[in-house]
């Protein structure tokens, strides 16, 4: 995938970049997350962290759990920056190889996704569940249960996966390094200050971490138990050990 990108090909999108008219920032209006859909978010990045505390606890992989935490799965609005993502890709699509924009895509694909995964729980725990201002782990496996949809939630952590190792191979190759610093200023300047952040956390944290195998096994291993444990109605369904 990377060897389609090549220096060349990373310095035409750059100086396309640095030409504002090229690619004009458009402001998101939005109320932000709904104190529900904030309810429920907290909730899941509670459970992951405690899920993983032990690489939470690793100064290796303390980074790359912190960008899932912070990053993807944090109770904030990410209106903007989803917005910002569907539009970079569009623009880059015209300097560099479709291949090398295939982990974007997927990352695309892969929040639309979980968008749609939210709103049908958030749905089933405040409409069927009889969650009102707290969720218990009793009433978030009921909700996961009636939302029956299985297969998605595979597809979903096999998305995670998959993304997961794109990223570990990209962070190898220094040109990708190269072009975010590169666009740091352009883009800030821009007002894409809130992808670019995103992408640069999590370019660091997976080249801070190396070699992911570790890391994503766990993550797989233990959400495929978590979710089987969730549809066989474990009465705690959350210890994966």
């Amino acid at each position: 995938m990377t060897e389609a990108l090549s220096p060349k090909d990373a310095a035409r999108l750059v100086a396309a970049l640095r030409k504002h008219d090229e690619l004009s920032h458009q402001r998101v209006e939005g109320g932000g997350l709904s104190p529900e859909m904030a309810m429920l978010r907290a909730w899941q990045a509670q459970r992951l962290a405690r899920t993983y505390a032990d690489f939470l606890a690793d100064p290796r992989y303390e980074p790359a759990c912190r960008f899932f935490l912070d990053d993807i799965y944090a109770p904030k609005d990410f209106s903007q920056r989803n917005a910002d993502i569907l539009r970079v890709h569009e623009f880059m699509s015209r300097f560099i190889p479709a291949r090398a924009l295939r982990t974007l895509t997927k990352a695309i694909e892969l929040n639309n996704l979980t968008e749609e995964l939210d709103a049908k729980l958030l749905d089933a725990l405040l409409n069927q569940a009889g969650v009102t201002d707290s969720i218990s782990e009793e009433q978030y496996a009921e909700a996961y249960r009636l939302c029956d949809n299985y297969d998605d939630r595979v597809k979903q952590i096999e998305m995670i996966v998959e993304i997961g190792r794109d990223l570990e191979k990209l962070v190898r190759h220094r040109v990708i390094g190269w072009m975010l610093r590169a666009a740091r200023g352009p883009a800030h300047r821009a007002g894409w200050h809130e992808l670019q952040d995103f992408l640069e956390h999590g370019y660091a944290s997976f080249r801070h971490m190396g070699k992911a195998d570790k890391f994503l096994n766990a993550i797989h291993d233990r959400e495929m138990t978590i979710l089987d444990n969730i549809y066989q109605g474990k009465s705690h369904p959350f210890e994966w050990e």
